[in-house]
């Protein structure tokens, strides 16, 4: 394996992990007004996210500053084509952090139903425009030989592209409503059991459905067909909600989240299996496009970086295993009456 190919991988699992982490905070927060019927419920839920939603963000940055550093040229044609679409990804992230931090700073009804709506806003955004995103990357975006994006903005409301971000919406509320069922108790508890096992028909109908779109706009599947042995990953993707509704049923929360998660990493993984050995597709021509080989880093510089992501990935991984130790227990009502509780 060469150190472009093992970049590859690590960008793509960077990526991957951030969704299957970040993808339960944005999840539950795209619920709160449909899922909480009281105030104590929607203080329970976003006691549920306080402990991780910034520690889970780490993921996005090292993923991004991954691509900066790896793949400058990729950095350069995805970041700056996709700058508005990102940038409604940024404002969504801006006002779910602001939403959880000032929300229980004033206690006044009117002060907290804005900011759960703020909260909802700033948790759909980023879900839906990560798929929007990361399926026009899919299909491909009007770039010339020297990277320069050539189209307008609204080249990327697309059909391939609208529907990957509802799936995206789709795989982060199941992940959430999972994440939910684990941290809340009694009608709360029973509302997120049932939503997360109802919402598994609609999830599988959209992963089928986008494969089949996929088809149609993409030159995804190709790879799978050069490599049948590849098949698996789909077909790993089919089995997995149902899977993690098993799991719900047998009132064994955590392996269905762990279900869910990975279902999201194998998702992330099945488009870049498809676009490999590029990392940004040319609608223009196929020439065009950004691959592992003619967008990467100095083989110096991917050394260097080699041994800093050996270093500190692994200091990341033991801070969110100690966090998500230290607050694996439900929120409880002794909790919630906690002196200066902002959640």
């Amino acid at each position: 394996m060469s150190l472009q190919e093992l970049w590859f991988f690590l960008w793509v699992l960077l990526w991957a992990v951030y969704f299957a982490l970040d993808g339960f905070d944005l999840g539950l927060g795209t619920l709160i007004p449909f899922i909480s019927k009281t105030e104590k419920e929607r203080r329970v839920i976003y006691r549920s996210i306080g402990p991780f939603w910034d520690g889970n963000e780490v993921w996005l940055v090292a993923a991004g500053g991954i691509t900066f550093a790896a793949f400058p040229g990729t950095y350069a044609s995805m970041f700056s084509s996709l700058y508005a679409v990102l940038m409604l990804v940024l404002f969504g992230l801006i006002f779910r952090g602001v939403s959880v931090e000032f929300r229980g700073s004033v206690e006044n009804k009117t002060w907290g139903k804005v900011w759960d709506y703020c909260m909802m806003a700033g948790s759909f955004l980023p879900a839906f425009f990560f798929g929007v995103t990361f399926a026009n990357l899919f299909k491909g975006i009007p770039i010339g030989e020297d990277g320069v994006f050539r189209g307008s903005m609204f080249s990327f409301f697309n059909i391939y592209a609208l529907f990957g971000g509802l799936l995206f919406v789709l795989l982060f509320i199941f992940h959430g409503s999972i994440w939910l069922s684990i941290k809340s108790e009694k009608r709360l508890h029973a509302r997120a059991k049932s939503l997360s096992k109802k919402l598994m028909y609609p999830l599988v109908a959209a992963i089928v459905l986008f494969v089949l779109l996929t088809e149609v706009y993409t030159d995804l599947l190709d790879n799978y067909l050069k490599n049948p042995l590849l098949l698996v990953i789909p077909l790993i993707i089919l089995i997995l909600p149902f899977y993690s509704r098993i799991s719900i049923q047998k009132d064994r929360p955590w392996r269905a989240w762990f279900s869910s998660a990975l279902l999201i990493i194998a998702t992330t993984f099945f488009g870049y299996i498809g676009m490999y050995p590029n990392l940004v597709l040319s609608s223009i021509d196929p020439k065009y496009n950004r691959t592992l080989y003619n967008s990467s880093s100095s083989p110096l510089t991917l050394k260097i970086m080699l041994i800093v992501v050996a270093v500190f990935i692994p200091l990341v991984i033991l801070y969110q295993i100690w966090t998500y130790s230290l607050f694996r227990g439900k929120v409880t009502e002794e909790e919630l009456k906690e002196e200066g509780d902002i959640y």
